[in-house]
């Protein structure tokens, strides 16, 4: 097969950062997915990756980056259900297997689910990791109120791949106050038609959401930068309120400020359940096969806002270079 890989952590305009390479097929095990892939979204998370996984030592054979992936299913595992070859299928993938820089790839059935039917393959790829991950930061990390129970959200990073789809998701499936915070006009723009009520300058946080109304807020998710926000976010969470975060910090954050408030820091990793096998692994295949019908119904919107062409080191440079600027508004795919 095709794919696109590193050896060594190298700034991106290196010129083996990324390269192309013909590896055997993937080997299919019980509970897999074998699947031509279409298409792909890349995530701040590749490279990260990329970065730090070999500054010193180099990977001994090509290492696969890519999570988020659309494509076709080609076998299935002696222990899959619910699958068939010929089934379009979407998933976030497992950080301790080969990623979707590939043109095969194996996947867990269970992390998988049937792709939205209403969408193109690029634009369905927009959506697996952000979306297991908002919700799973909703939902079963903060714990937020479904129904009519009326709360307040705020949103750091509001424009990014995760805030775009937490925006949709609280503001269509809650009766969630939705905040988002953006800088520039055309994510106050982009942040507005993901949802949100109110958009605040991360810049002077705790003012910008006090002059929007809010003294506090119920719950916050951050999806920018922890260490920075810190004291704003223990300033303004509510009492009894939470905090959810996906974003690691080297820095020492005092956690004795939420004290006085009784409120929680919550971490999500959408990688968890399939980095140590958890029981409930299949509870992503269940949130992926309901975001695909709340896409399909016309609930919930692709996030997309850049198309690049072809599985190559240079489309994948190109990418990770857009990504690396941390600018992007919505989420990068590239169509293979």
């Amino acid at each position: 097969m095709r794919a696109v890989g590193f050896l060594k952590s190298l700034p991106i305009d290196a010129d083996d950062s990324l390269f192309d390479v013909e590896l055997p097929d993937p080997e299919l095990e019980v509970n897999d997915l074998l699947v031509k892939i279409e298409a792909v979204s890349v995530n701040p998370a590749d490279a990260k990756r990329r970065i730090r996984t070999a500054v010193d030592t180099p990977h001994e054979t090509p290492f696969i980056l890519g999570y988020d992936a659309v494509g076709i299913v080609v076998e299935c595992g002696a222990a899959v259900t619910g699958f068939n070859p010929g089934d379009r299928v979407w998933y976030a993938g497992d950080a301790n297997r080969p990623g979707s820089y590939a043109s095969m790839q194996c996947v867990d059935h269970r992390i998988a689910a049937h792709a939205p039917k209403s969408v193109s393959p690029e634009a369905a790829a927009s959506l697996p990791l952000v979306s297991l991950t908002a919700w799973e930061i909703l939902f079963e990390r903060l714990q937020v109120p479904q129904g009519e129970t009326p709360f307040s959200l705020l949103i750091i990073g509001g424009a990014g791949g995760v805030g775009s789809i937490t925006a949709q998701i609280a503001r269509k499936l809650t009766n969630a106050t939705v905040i988002a915070t953006a800088s520039r006009p055309e994510t106050n723009e982009w942040c507005r038609k993901m949802g949100a009520h109110h958009v605040v300058n991360h810049r002077d946080l705790v003012a910008e959401t006090r002059k929007a109304g809010f003294e506090t807020v119920d719950y916050i998710v951050q999806y920018a930068d922890t260490a920075q926000h810190w004291d704003a976010m223990c300033e303004l969470i509510a009492p009894q309120g939470r905090i959810g975060t996906i974003v690691e910090t080297s820095e020492n954050l005092d956690v004795s400020k939420l004290q006085g408030k009784s409120a929680a820091l919550m971490w999500e990793l959408m990688f968890t359940r399939s980095l140590f096998g958890t029981p409930d692994m299949y509870k992503q295949g269940q949130i992926l096969a309901h975001m695909a019908r709340l896409v399909d119904d016309g609930v919930i919107a692709t996030t997309e806002t850049k198309v690049l062409q072809g599985l190559s080191a240079g489309t994948l440079k190109q990418a990770h270079q857009i990504i690396e600027e941390a600018a992007m508004i919505g989420k990068l795919v590239i169509k293979y």
